[in-house]
């Protein structure tokens, strides 16, 4: 008994298991990579408030980067350079209002910190 249960299991496992093969084809209108392109060209143009951290040398700038992405995690946070110094930045802003609320959450940790408005073109 024990070897036909063994003969049966050995035999299943052995035996080889073929699945369906398949082709899919997805059809995307022409239309959405240029409404693709469009979204990023006007989101790449915005205009935002952001806060100003810190500036310095380059790796001053590297350090204070690294804190503050610690301190405000999922933030927006980059380093810009500006002649003569690097100028780390927080933040993408939209509203004047939302600014100054999360301007005022940063000053606690880093009173040095300013509000920049966004450049007029």
């Amino acid at each position: 008994m024990k070897t036909l249960l063994f003969i049966a299991l050995f035999a299943g496992f052995t035996t080889q298991i073929s699945a369906q093969e398949g082709n899919i084809t997805i059809e995307q209108d022409p239309r959405i990579d240029e409404l693709l392109k469009l979204y990023a060209e006007v989101n790449s143009k915005s205009d935002y408030y952001q806060i100003q951290v810190g500036f310095g040398s380059y790796q001053k700038a590297q350090n204070l980067k690294t804190k503050v992405d610690i301190d405000f995690a999922g933030w927006y946070s980059k380093i810009e350079f500006e002649s003569p110094t690097y100028r780390v930045r927080l933040g993408k802003f939209k509203t004047k209002l939302e600014a100054e609320r999360k301007y005022m959450e940063v000053r606690k940790k880093y009173p040095e910190a300013i509000l920049l408005e966004p450049e007029e073109k």
